[in-house]
């Protein structure tokens, strides 16, 4: 998808020049996966992306895929009270919904997280929250991804200074066109 690689471009950028901007308040590093624990929500465009940088792991390493695939299976296997629909992965739309997943599986290490060298297996496929979890960014206003490990002893004044917007013209939601669906990584990679 040609408008997808655009909007990973644009996201990519944005991220640059956060950390860019945070100097050394940003310490995110491979092998510093506190990002990586716990599910979080992700879009069918973020599936899409990874279901994709898998197919192309297989062809590059079947083996690291073969991996991939076996922890994904055994993190949905985890997953008995899994908030959505356990056949299609799609996460409830409710509040309560809402509620369960934020208690949900807070130290289920991501299926893509490899576990020996604590760094992503689909990492060039990875979906737009971890792209832009870390660095102190803004996306429709609201402030995200800032990591707790990051910006110790700055003031917010110093973090907004450093702040920038990942996606300005919204080239995400036009691409989602109204499809408000949300899976987690382990659902996306269900084969």
């Amino acid at each position: 998808m040609v408008q997808d690689r655009e909007l990973i471009q644009i996201v990519d950028a944005a991220i640059a020049e956060a950390a860019r901007k945070s100097g050394a308040w940003v310490v995110c590093r491979a092998g510093c996966a506190e990002c990586c624990m716990g599910p979080f929500p992700i879009t069918q465009l973020d599936a899409e992306r990874l279901r994709g940088g898998f197919a192309e792991l297989e062809r590059r390493d079947p083996e690291r895929a073969g991996r991939v695939r076996r922890r994904a299976a055994q993190a949905r296997e985890r997953m008995v009270d899994f908030p959505g629909d356990p056949l299609t992965g799609v996460l409830d739309d409710d509040e309560e919904s809402e509620e369960r997943f934020a208690a949900f599986a807070d130290e289920e290490p991501c299926p893509a997280l490899d576990p020996d060298t604590l760094t992503c297996d689909l990492y060039d496929a990875r979906p737009i929250t971890c792209r832009i979890f870390g660095p102190a960014v803004r996306s429709g206003g609201d402030v995200l991804g800032v990591c707790e490990l990051n910006y110790v002893g700055a003031t917010d004044e110093q973090i907004a200074a450093c702040q920038v917007d990942v996606d300005p013209r919204g080239l995400e939601d036009e691409l989602l066109n109204g499809d408000t669906r949300q899976t987690i990584v382990a659902f996306a990679l269900k084969g």
